[in-house]
């Protein structure tokens, strides 16, 4: 008896290092120090010395049942994304500049051309927010996981000097809502998804003219970055008071997150087009509208408070990033919370 024939392949996972050190090299930042395989990944931190107050910010998550759909489709060269971007979009969400990324990935059976191409993603991700993809984990789980299906997650380390962190405290009345447009559903909800279409490789191969895809490629579109257009933002000299991504629980729950108390958001439904995906979604599960907005991004990745006067120049610098935006609405004075109207 050894351990391959228990179920872990040591080889496979030499090989897997091997085929993924290219993509991880194509996120490295002048801070990295070292290469891939240490114990840790050392990051150095001369580049914020400068900063009056750095704060270090920390963001962790996965790709919840997403997943599902990349073992149906064959299709891993995504996933990693979407991976990166929920961790890294919440650190970006408090003004905050991602420095570092590292994924675990849980696998019933070590494929190394396949976990390879999942750490592709995982560095294209890191190459769109400019994060340096410094470690990560490629478990083995034989008997735990079925042999072709994995689980990957991540964490995110990035840094703000306090006087630039985004914490809501200071949004008033009057203030100016703006949305910048989302990929598509993201990474959240997709335990209904999959109660509402049909899981087959027929159904996910279907095409929809409403959609101009195929369902599973609509569904499996990753998760937009939004770094470079809040970086954006800051470096036209806007002061963003509030920021809020759009994740698990929607609007409804994620908004009222950024706002202090005694102030509520007013969302205009009819403000922006809702994304065809969203549609065809309600309508083949009858799914009630307020579930809908308390499950789903509904087409807005980022929800940013802003003065009035800043609304032109916001908007401009989030373009300039090659992101969509809209005005969606303004803050009242009332119980904290979101009106969608």
């Amino acid at each position: 008896m050894d351990y391959k024939k228990a179920g872990v392949d040591i080889e496979a996972g030499y090989q897997s290092v091997e085929l993924m050190k290219k993509h991880v090299k194509e996120t490295m930042r002048p801070e990295v120090l070292g290469g891939l395989g240490g114990f840790s990944g050392a990051f150095s931190m001369n580049a914020i010395k400068n900063m009056e107050n750095p704060i270090l910010l920390s963001g962790t998550d996965g790709c919840g049942t997403k997943v599902k759909l990349a073992f149906l489709m064959d299709k891993h060269d995504t996933i990693g994304i979407d991976c990166v971007a929920m961790c890294v979009n919440d650190v970006a969400c408090a003004g905050g500049e991602p420095l570092f990324f590292l994924d675990y990935i849980a696998c019933g059976k070590n494929y190394p051309e396949k976990i390879a191409t999942i750490v592709k993603g995982v560095a294209e991700g890191c190459k769109q927010s400019g994060a340096a993809l410094i470690g990560g984990e490629t478990a083995e789980h034989p008997g735990l996981m079925p042999e072709d299906e994995y689980d990957l997650a991540g964490f995110a380390v990035g840094v703000v000097d306090e006087k630039d962190l985004i914490t809501g405290e200071n949004i008033k009345a009057g203030d100016t809502l703006i949305g910048i447009a989302s990929s598509g559903v993201h990474s959240n909800g997709f335990s209904l998804v999959r109660k509402v279409f049909e899981m087959t490789a027929e159904s996910l191969n279907t095409y929809y003219e409403e959609l101009g895809t195929t369902l599973g490629e609509a569904l499996l579109a990753p998760t937009r970055i939004y770094v470079k257009a809040l970086k954006s933002v800051k470096d036209a000299g806007v002061t963003v008071k509030g920021c809020s991504h759009i994740t698990g629980g929607g609007f409804y729950e994620n908004i009222p997150r950024m706002l202090p108390e005694g102030i509520r958001a007013v969302v205009k439904k009819d403000s922006y087009e809702v994304p065809a995906i969203f549609k065809l979604l309600q309508k083949t599960g009858n799914i009630a509208e307020e579930m809908m907005y308390n499950t789903y991004n509904m087409g807005l990745g980022m929800v940013l408070a802003v003065d009035p006067a800043d609304v032109d120049r916001t908007m401009e610098a989030i373009r300039a990033a090659g992101d969509v935006c809209y005005v969606v609405g303004s803050c009242e004075a009332g119980e904290k919370g979101v009106t969608l109207c």
